[in-house]
């Protein structure tokens, strides 16, 4: 069988075809774009399942160098510790610490619950993990990440268990949010807010990005990379109750992101955000392009049913967390319907699937500010350090 090795560049050029089949066939298929599943995915899979057939046949085997991918992976989670500005938590009020205290109580749920199941089939309490909150709140991204984390513990085939998680709550998220949703609202009769804006993402328009804005975003993401790194070996240092924890490389940028981000909020100093968010995009759709490659699928063979298992489980718990917890905990009313489902959405893959369902029901039924300031706040931001703090506590424990 041929082995084809390529280093990190060549490995890039084809990261960037695999996001062109990705976006062609996003283009093409309604299905996929109903569902809000991401271009590099999409790509990503039909690059794995090929992979599959051509290793299979006995043809091929394809290996990169994954340098690149955790230069892009660190860029990108850097780009989200800038939006960190600790003056939105004013605007969302308590609701926002209600709704941040209720997603960490589900990330922990989520991973105890699979962890049981896992020790239930006879497998590696790590399972659990790899199909609880890595993918489910973490999303591909932080399965990319915390994949070779898990493998390192442990778990064969981390990346790929999670990383196929994550594609299952995509659609999974977006399925159940806007019915549940519709349900609560249509049995109570909940109506938008009379104060409530047109404007239902609650953000600005997007600015122009000029060139000098741009190189400041660069320089800034990079000078936050590098006293992230400090961060990162201070933190990888902490033991908690004689375990000593082991964070993704990321954490620590996210960070100091977050600080230098604050810092020019009190000087009152210019904030490319606009440049920054362009970058981190840009990166998250190499990197997960890179992390679809990377995917060996035919190490799923033996935990297909446990996974299936799981994963169903996962779908259960979030309709009632979402249906039955976080509707009734956050007021029962039109706003907190419309949480309830961008809650399945970001609570089951991503924060855009959160998104893509909250837009769905604000169309039909009227908007909801509130919904569109809370859950990106909480869902891209927030729940990411403490989704990486309870990983890694977890893992540390069961590994």
């Amino acid at each position: 069988m041929l082995t084809i090795n390529l280093d990190m560049f060549q490995a890039a050029a084809v990261a960037c075809g695999v996001l062109l089949i990705g976006r062609l066939l996003v283009s093409k298929l309604e299905i996929l774009r109903r569902f809000c599943i991401p271009e590099p995915v999409v790509g990503g899979v039909v690059f794995a399942l090929l992979h599959l057939a051509l290793r299979s046949a006995g043809i091929l085997e394809i290996s990169f160098d994954s340098t690149i991918q955790t230069i892009f992976m660190n860029m990108f989670f850097c780009s989200v510790g800038f939006a960190a500005a600790f003056k939105m938590l004013k605007k969302g009020g308590k609701l926002v610490f209600i709704f941040l205290g209720l997603a960490i109580v589900m990330v922990i749920t989520q991973n105890a619950m699979g962890a049981g199941i896992a020790t239930l089939f006879g497998q590696n309490p790590l399972l659990g993990i790899a199909t609880g909150s890595v993918p489910m709140v973490g999303g591909h991204g932080t399965s990319a990440a915390f994949g070779p984390v898990l493998e390192a513990a442990g778990l064969e085939g981390g990346t790929v268990v999670a990383v196929a998680s994550a594609t299952f709550g995509l659609v999974a998220g977006c399925l159940i949010g806007g019915p549940i949703a519709t349900n609560v609202i249509n049995k109570f009769g909940l109506k938008p807010t009379t104060n409530a804006s047109g404007n239902e993402e609650g953000e600005e328009g997007a600015g122009t990005i000029d060139q000098a804005r741009f190189i400041n975003a660069i320089m800034f993401l990079l000078i936050a990379l590098g006293i992230g790194t400090i961060i990162g070996k201070f933190l990888s240092g902490l033991t908690v109750m004689g375990a000593t924890l082991s964070f993704p490389g990321y954490i620590g940028a996210m960070m100091a992101a977050a600080i230098i981000r604050n810092v020019w909020e009190i000087k009152g100093w210019d904030v490319p955000m606009e440049e920054i968010n362009t970058i981190g995009g840009y990166c998250l759709s190499i990197f997960l392009g890179l992390a679809m490659m990377g995917l060996k699928l035919w190490q799923l063979a033996d935990l297909a049913l446990p996974m299936i298992v799981m994963l169903l489980a996962q779908t259960v718990l979030m309709f009632l967390v979402a249906r039955f917890i976080c509707f009734n905990i956050l007021g029962k009313d039109y706003d907190a319907a419309v949480i309830s489902a961008g809650l399945c959405g970001f609570g089951m893959g991503a924060t855009p699937n959160a998104m893509a369902n909250m837009q769905a029901v604000t169309k039909k039924n009227g908007p909801s500010p509130t919904a569109f300031l809370v859950v990106p706040l909480v869902g891209s931001l927030f729940i990411d350090f403490f989704n990486s703090i309870i990983i890694t506590l977890m893992i540390s424990f069961l590994g």
